[in-house]
């Protein structure tokens, strides 16, 4: 009697399981650095709350996404494409096009398997009717269309970006018709205020919350309830303001039971703007933001889901933001697009079975709508291709921009298990490896670039 017990328990829990797909909470900063927040690096403020989502799931060390630039990896983490696929590259201003409405989203896709969806943040892929979040499967949203610098108050370029004011949406109804320096402190309250309410109003059933936040990315600003209290500048004040929003979110799962039900990814869509130095955060990596190195490239992550992912654990195995969609997909029984797409299922990666090998040969990496390189799908080894990129020549401070010089990097293999800084070309000692990866990197720009050049 008690083995048949056991074995209805167990029943039951499959069938709970199988009627409630789990919640989806994807918080996905703008421009932090990879050692911005504990435990990726030390910094000279607090940031319990990342650190205790870290303890409550497990740290990637290894995450790309595959372009550094704004629009170009919001584009890839919500489609699952790459840029070369989607084309879009680099970072769209205002009324851009953005992510062209044939290429399937990660709400419109949950959307079919009747779940509720919400974004509160930062959407900058697209700012046409067609593309903004209300046509693009989210019942509710909030935030800025694009960067928050794009605005009349920009030090570099205020008379182009004048044109254009820096407009406050709810669900596609513009709420601020001018953001001005008074509201930008309220950006990271506002979304995470909202984030809690919507975890709230629907804790019973399944939900796609997307909390991209305005910030680290420039201009900096922050509340009174954080100004001064890192006692490490302005830059160490918004951090602790989005680690504290990193808390409310959790929380509120929490409070409202639904804690092993809800899958929470951290990360960022690229590396720090290094050209703002204070400003900046902080990689311990190549280069940063704009570049195909992986000061720009990786970004710290963060996966938590109870009795699934495993709790406190860091794993080394590399994965990339195109990986997103078809791993939820998987794990809410959604049909993937119709479409290609070039991310895959990494659940066995996320949940750390023994011995999984990414099922990706390579990751291709870009930066505009030049294709660089490809990353084997181990994360050990990484191909340069030829190509110019910007590095920094002087920092600013302030909120004012330095200057950048151009440099070129020729054909270059790097080991990165044993040199993650990209310091040593290894190619002449590593044949093979380099002739795989230079055949990899050939199909795929004659499959992704091929029509860009004629």
């Amino acid at each position: 009697m008690r083995a048949f017990l056991s074995c209805l328990a167990f029943s039951l829990l499959l069938v709970r399981a199988d009627a409630r797909p789990p919640n989806i909470i994807v918080i996905f900063l703008d421009d932090a650095g990879w050692a911005d927040f504990e435990p990726f690096g030390n910094p000279p403020y607090e940031t319990p709350h990342v650190a205790q989502l870290a303890s409550e799931g497990t740290r990637f060390n290894q995450f790309y996404v595959p372009q550094a630039i704004c629009s170009a990896s919001r584009a890839a983490l919500l489609s699952g494409c790459y840029p070369g696929r989607t084309k879009v590259f680099g970072a769209h201003g205002p009324n851009g096009r953005g992510l062209d409405p044939q290429f399937t989203n990660i709400a419109e896709m949950l959307k079919a398997v009747d779940y509720h969806t919400a974004i509160f943040g930062k959407w900058h892929v697209g700012d046409q009717p067609e593309t903004r979040p209300a046509a693009r499967g989210f019942d509710t949203s909030a935030g800025l269309m694009y960067s928050n610098d794009m605005w009349e108050f920009h030090p570099q370029n205020p008379e182009h970006w004048g044109k254009f004011p820096l407009q406050y949406y709810e669900d596609n109804e513009v709420t601020i018709p001018r953001v001005t320096k008074e509201h930008q402190p309220f950006l990271t309250t506002w979304y995470t205020e909202k984030a809690v309410e919507f975890i709230g109003n629907h804790k019973n059933d399944p939900f796609f919350l997307y909390v991209p936040h305005s910030m680290p990315h420039v201009p900096l600003f922050v509340s009174e309830k954080f100004a001064g209290k890192s006692g490490a500048g302005l830059l160490g004040d918004v951090l602790m303001e989005i680690d504290w929003s990193v808390g409310q979110i959790n929380q509120a799962v929490k409070d409202h039971g639904i804690e092993e039900e809800t899958l929470i990814v951290f990360t960022s869509d690229n590396g720090p703007w290094i050209a703002y130095g204070n400003h900046a955060g902080a990689t311990p990596y190549r280069e940063a933001k704009g570049t195909s190195f992986d000061g720009g490239i990786r970004s710290a992550c963060l996966v938590k889901y109870p009795d699934n992912v495993p709790a406190g654990a860091v794993s080394n195995q590399a994965w990339c933001s195109i990986d997103l969609l078809p791993t939820i997909a998987h794990l809410a029984k959604a049909s993937l697009p119709s479409h290609p797409i070039d991310g895959k299922n990494v659940w066995p990666i996320l949940v750390g079975k023994k011995d999984t090998e990414n099922p990706h040969q390579y990751y291709a990496f870009s930066n505009g709508n030049q294709f660089q390189g490809v990353l084997s799908g181990d994360g050990r080894w990484k191909l340069h291709l030829p190509h110019a990129y910007r590095t920094l020549l002087r920092a600013a401070h302030d909120g004012q921009a330095g200057r950048y010089r151009q440099a070129r990097i020729e054909l270059a293999l790097f080991d990165l298990e044993n040199d993650p800084y990209e310091t040593t070309n290894v190619a002449s000692s590593h044949p093979k490896v380099l002739a795989k990866l230079q055949a990899l990197a050939q199909a795929h720009e004659k499959s992704f670039y091929t029509r860009d050049k004629r």
